[in-house]
């Protein structure tokens, strides 16, 4: 169980770090060219995810989203007190990791975010980013998939939503800590997590329907 754990905190807190850190970047170099901005934060998003997947798959099924965990809960493939250690280990690791990735750039370490992202539009679009995500991890068939699938719904979801796609709750509350390009007001997390957590109940509920054998509790193994 501890190292289980350790493996999410860690994968959570580089994940984070990777978002959070390659937005800061982007921003500094893309003069004020948002879309090449995106273009870049996207990229060391989907790269960093796909390896830390491979790497801590096979440690802890690599959720690094209580989403994940939360879907491996109701699947009962997971019980509740890992959840709950799983989902603490999640939310503390993206903070740390927000922490991390304002230290590489010296900025203050701990910041409350100005950057609005409300509207029933945004709502939309973070249920239908975790819906589709949630699709991917409960319905893959092979584990050897899982990262390059993830990662690239992920990718793909950071351009075709409003949202740019944060469908995780504990990315969400750290980049509220982050007045920088990836960061959320911290008015609009509720609504954001609120639309998370009704795409996993819906893609909990669906998903039996369109797979033989959905799968629940690891991204890699397709949480069996």
């Amino acid at each position: 169980m501890l190292r289980r754990i350790a493996a999410e905190l860690l994968g959570s807190l580089l994940l984070a770090a990777a978002v959070i850190g390659s937005g800061v970047m982007a921003e500094q170099l893309a003069q004020g060219n948002t879309a090449v901005a995106l273009l870049a934060n996207t990229a060391a998003t989907v790269a960093m995810l796909a390896t830390l997947i491979t790497l801590f798959g096979p440690i802890s099924g690599a959720h690094f989203n209580p989403v994940v965990s939360l879907a491996a809960l109701i699947r009962r493939r997971q019980h509740w007190r890992e959840t709950i250690f799983y989902i603490a280990a999640q939310v503390l690791g993206c903070c740390l990791g927000a922490l991390l990735a304002h230290g590489m750039f010296n900025l203050p370490l701990i910041q409350s975010s100005m950057h609005a992202r409300d509207g029933i539009a945004q709502l939309v679009a973070e249920f239908t980013a975790t819906f589709g995500l949630l699709l991917v991890v409960l319905g893959h068939r092979r584990p050897q998939d899982a990262a390059w699938m993830v990662a690239g719904w992920i990718g793909a979801a950071y351009w075709f939503t409003s949202s740019t796609s944060f469908a995780n709750p504990a990315i969400t509350i750290a980049r509220s800590l982050t007045d920088t390009f990836s960061g959320i007001r911290s008015a609009d997390v509720v609504g954001f997590i609120g639309a998370q957590l009704a795409a996993t109940l819906t893609a909990c509920a669906i998903a039996p329907l369109l797979f033989d054998d959905p799968r629940s509790s690891s991204v890699t193994d397709g949480l069996e």
